[in-house]
């Protein structure tokens, strides 16, 4: 799987299931599983870090961490996404190696061109919606994913905040060229078929475009 045609970035949070969870998610079209739990250890990550990337190796799907450059250097995972805040990209990508795939957070358009001149592989754009980790006053709405669509980026970004089946269509119809979500596939009664749903509309879209 190659950074460049990925349109759907699946992110995790604590729960049990999680690894059957994201199996299913997997069967269901994801192209990356980001692995994110702010509360646990780096050392308390590993044992899960390093079943997520099994999981997703046999799958053909990237397997990135959160913020943790020395996590996802230690468990030899494909890539690491990174905050606005944190490292430079050339530093995580000194730490990493060549080929790993560092991707950035970006909440406005200024930030997403940076984060692109910067060297980020891909980018995280938002959050679009009110989550119960970005209150209102954090959120760029839609009126972002059209701004950051006119500008052609050179490199995949993916919405994020607030995408759910519900949203996903108007997301999808302001520009972005991909999903990034937690709860619309992790809460669902069905992972694998609420990602299948998500993918298809991904993969209408591409294809409208392509006419």
């Amino acid at each position: 799987m190659r950074i460049d045609d990925a349109r759907f970035l699946l992110v995790t949070d604590p729960r049990p299931d999680l690894v059957a969870r994201v199996e299913a998610a997997l069967r269901g079209g994801v192209d990356i599983v980001q692995l994110r739990d702010k509360k646990a250890s780096r050392e308390e990550l590993i044992p899960l870090a390093e079943e997520l990337k099994d999981v997703c190796g046999r799958a053909g799907v990237l397997f990135t961490v959160n913020d943790d450059v020395d996590l996802a250097r230690r468990v030899g995972a494909d890539g690491v996404h990174l905050g606005e805040d944190d490292d430079p990209t050339p530093r995580a990508r000194g730490v990493l190696g060549p080929g790993v795939v560092v991707g950035r957070s970006a909440g406005g358009v200024a930030e997403a061109l940076e984060a692109v001149r910067g060297g980020a592989d891909y980018l995280g754009v938002g959050a679009v919606h009110a989550t119960p980790t970005k209150p209102e006053g954090d959120v760029a709405g839609l009126a972002l994913i059209r701004a950051l669509a006119r500008e052609d980026l050179s490199v995949p970004w993916f919405a994020i905040g607030g995408v759910t089946l519900e949203t996903a269509p108007a997301v999808a119809g302001a520009g972005a060229p991909g999903f990034a979500v937690v709860r619309a596939v992790l809460d669902a009664e069905d992972p694998e078929n609420a990602a299948r749903k998500l993918r298809a509309l991904l993969d209408w879209r591409r294809g409208a475009e392509g006419q």
